[in-house]
């Protein structure tokens, strides 16, 4: 058999084979655009295995895979659900066809950390994400923040969180509050002032305004934490001085220990409820608040803010 011929039958398998690959990948985009379910649409299940199949088209499969992931999560955050099986696969699968997707990264760890009902309580996988986009992206000093965030946030873990902010701290145009985050972290600072300087930053480092609103949302939950917590403490010295819990915070004015009945971070004036507990007007209208909730109350379930198109 002459070499030519056998060049021709080698380019001609090889292109069969191209061909092939290429109906497999436009018929994923296909059960996907139509609606297919998750588990249908991950019968390729190997990341590696689907990127080399695209034949250039991983940008677009990237794109498309992250939408569903975004979409799996919000879907079973509505409906209250706890097992997040495929979003792991999903946000792997999405990074590995587009190692750039920045956002991939950043809101699909997200999405992970966080304990439910606000995430799907997987912080390990969280951590497993970001490092592999540090590691496509070892510039991009927001995954820096975002590791020291989980390691501090969901895994207590001080010194793997002043790591990353260490890190990310050194890198161009970083947030200068990096270097103060991750000074903070070496002297195990205070729970509240870390918390909330973790929340400013995420609020002033971002033009998404889903994720300022959130960032706002915790910064508000943790000033009502922190004034409930003072106020119990004048209404239980209150009851030692009298004997008797006050009938509500103005007698705590009416006695000089308040200058005026305070309100909540919303405009809402506190309260004391029937066991002598602070409470707060409305608990529904500040989430994510662990102080000053009637005995019993239970959150509504809430969607979990999504990044904006």
């Amino acid at each position: 058999m002459r070499y030519s011929h056998k060049v021709t039958l080698a380019a001609s398998g090889l292109l069969i084979v191209c061909m092939a690959a290429s109906m497999v990948c436009v018929h994923q985009v296909e059960r996907m655009r139509a609606g297919a379910t998750l588990e249908e649409v991950l019968y390729i299940s190997s990341p590696k295995m689907l990127k080399r199949m695209s034949l250039g088209y991983s940008g677009l499969l990237a794109d498309i895979y992250w939408t569903r992931a975004v979409q799996y999560f919000g879907d079973k955050h509505r409906r209250g659900g706890s097992n997040y099986k495929l979003l792991a696969p999903l946000l792997e699968i999405t990074t590995t066809l587009d190692p750039q997707l920045i956002v991939a990264y950043e809101f699909g760890a997200n999405f992970l950390a966080p304990r439910p009902p606000n995430g799907a309580g997987l912080p390990q996988k969280a951590i497993d994400l970001v490092q592999s986009g540090i590691r496509s992206n070892p510039q991009e000093w927001r995954l820096y923040y975002q590791l020291g965030f989980i390691r501090y946030m969901e895994e207590n873990d001080y010194a793997g969180a002043a790591d990353a902010f260490a890190r990310g701290s050194t890198l161009p145009d970083a947030h200068p509050w990096l270097k103060l985050l991750a000074a903070q972290m070496a002297q195990h600072a205070g729970a509240w002032d870390t918390a909330r300087m973790l929340w400013v930053t995420t609020f002033t480092t971002t033009k998404d305004a889903a994720i300022r609103a959130n960032a706002a949302a915790h910064l508000r939950a943790l000033q009502s934490d922190r004034d409930v917590m003072a106020l119990q403490v004048f209404v239980d010295q209150y009851q030692n001085d009298t004997g008797h819990l006050p009938r509500g915070l103005s007698d705590l004015v009416s006695a000089g220990m308040l200058r005026g009945v305070p309100v909540d971070p919303l405009g809402h004036p506190y309260k004391i409820g029937s066991t002598g507990q602070v409470e707060v007007q409305s608990p529904d209208d500040l989430p994510f608040i662990q102080k000053g909730t009637p005995p019993g109350y239970a959150p509504p379930q809430r969607p979990k803010i999504l990044p904006s198109d």
